[in-house]
């Protein structure tokens, strides 16, 4: 048994996590200052007397004794993260360093969740770790972006410096239940916009690509991460290494869902990636970790989910 503080612990992967992390017979704190986390998402989980949760931001500091941190604290979808552009990467900079100044002060291990973000608008497909990527600072999506970027090199600098044992996670697109209704990304649009049978929202000609991993394998590989035995710190790739066109997803909802919803197109948004696919190898070889949810299995549970959220 750990004691683990979960940072954005109420959000989409955060609730995952902690949920996932309790039923392993661990005390979880959950640290969300609820900008996108619900207590929805949380509410079955109060009264656990191994679950704590604080409303805290990162960008203050914060004191406890733990064993492991996982820091997911950041908005991650383009409408929430260009909401407050410059909220955003204090979160990533400065949230970032009060949770390594926790860890090094605890002996904790600390594991970022980073992003294929990082990557940019890459040069190469798919996406591998050793990739630098090729990301526009002063873009609009930079603040995200680019405070991931830094993220990672504080991580780095930390574990060089002061030798905190860190971990770094590169997620690729996420999708299941908890996923907030105004999301803002294409899982969550597609599948709401269906079932109301409301035109569907395709940016250019849907040539674009994007992989998609359910979240319970994503979990297992955050976890594999923060405790593998062979200390390898990452950063690594976690997502799903089958890639859709974007215009081919929209369809396959639309299938699912039996919806009478039509396909309309509107103009690409500025510094949109045209590919996203990851490598993941490294992961394979260092976790022994590959997604097993089929798309279409995770597709209906969300589906199911958000059905509920609807009615």
């Amino acid at each position: 048994m750990k004691r683990i503080l979960v940072t954005g612990g109420a959000g989409f992967i955060g609730s995952h996590l902690s949920d996932r992390l309790l039923k392993e017979g661990n005390d979880v704190i959950c640290l969300d200052n609820f900008f996108t986390g619900s207590k929805n998402n949380i509410r079955h989980l109060i009264g656990n007397n191994k679950f704590e949760l604080v409303r805290h931001d990162v960008i203050q500091e914060y004191f406890a004794e733990v064993d492991q941190i996982y820091n997911l604290a950041c908005p991650a979808s383009p409408v929430h993260y260009q909401y407050n552009p410059i909220k955003t990467i204090k979160t990533s900079v400065m949230g970032t360093i009060n949770m390594l100044g926790l860890a090094k002060r605890c002996k904790a291990t600390i594991l970022q969740a980073s992003t294929s973000e990082v990557y940019g608008d890459p040069k190469i497909h798919p996406q591998i770790e050793s990739y630098w990527g090729n990301v526009n600072p002063i873009g609009i999506r930079s603040c995200y972006d680019e405070g991931k970027r830094c993220a990672e090199t504080l991580m780095f600098d930390y574990h060089r410096q002061n030798n905190v044992k860190v971990r770094v996670a590169r997620i690729f697109n996420t999708y299941g239940p908890n996923m907030a209704i105004n999301d803002g990304r294409v899982v969550s649009n597609f599948i709401v916009q269906a079932l109301k049978n409301e035109p569907i929202t395709v940016y250019g000609e849907g040539n674009q690509t994007r992989a998609f991993c359910y979240v319970d394998d994503l979990v297992n590989g955050l976890i594999k991460l923060m405790n593998n035995e062979n200390n390898f710190i990452g950063p690594v790739n976690l997502g799903n290494p089958q890639e859709f066109k974007i215009i081919d997803f929209a369809k396959l909802i639309i299938k699912l869902t039996n919806s009478k919803s039509e396909i309309i197109y509107k103009p690409l948004p500025s510094d949109d990636p045209i590919q996203r696919e990851p490598d993941i190898s490294l992961a394979k070889k260092e976790l022994n970790w590959e997604p097993k949810t089929d798309i279409k299995d995770g597709l209906m549970k969300t589906i199911t989910y958000f059905k509920k959220i609807l009615d």
